[in-house]
């Protein structure tokens, strides 16, 4: 799968990340496969497309582009940080000594916790290490992100899930064409 890695454009704010989305999606070659991947920010009442959560989301309301399917649209549910939460021993080891892992939600559903008590959990648990300080969204949230195992992920989010699956999809049609 050499040469098969994804390419990723962290885009600012979620209005930015659908523009950027909708523009790539417009100068896509045919062989380009374009993902727009936000956090839900709610729960998602749909499991089967996306674009229903994105759609009828109030503070959203995007029109699902013309050219993009089901499969162009992934959720982090709640927020990104609930992925964190599956591979709790990475962040252990990331934020080192001081880390309270006990002060992070704890239901077995990752996607239910919502933001505020996920975000309000990851600064009790990090306010006390020494050497990263108190979590910080900007500050540590994508080198996190870089090292949490997927494969625990993918177990405790369906959403992570039919990401990395469409994602494996996708890989295995490119190099088979």
């Amino acid at each position: 799968m050499q040469g098969m890695m994804p390419r990723i454009s962290a885009c600012g704010t979620r209005r930015l990340a659908y523009e950027d989305f909708c523009n790539a999606l417009d100068l896509a070659k045919a062989d380009d496969f374009i993902v727009l991947l936000v956090d839900s920010e709610d729960p998602v009442a749909t499991e089967d497309d996306p674009w229903e959560h994105l759609i009828h989301r109030q503070s959203d309301q995007w029109d699902k582009p013309p050219t993009a399917a089901a499969e162009n649209a992934h959720l982090m549910v709640q927020c990104m940080e609930s992925w964190f939460i599956a591979d709790k021993e990475t962040l252990r080891s990331f934020y080192g000594q001081g880390f309270r892992e006990s002060a992070l939600p704890s239901r077995p559903n990752i996607e239910e916790i919502p933001k505020d008590t996920l975000y309000d959990g990851l600064k009790n648990a990090t306010k006390d290490t020494i050497t990263k300080g108190q979590y910080s969204k900007g500050k540590h949230s994508f080198d996190i992100l870089a090292l949490i195992n997927p494969d625990l992920v993918r177990q405790a989010s369906q959403h992570a899930d039919r990401l990395l699956r469409v994602l494996m999809d996708k890989a295995v049609t490119q190099t088979s064409n």
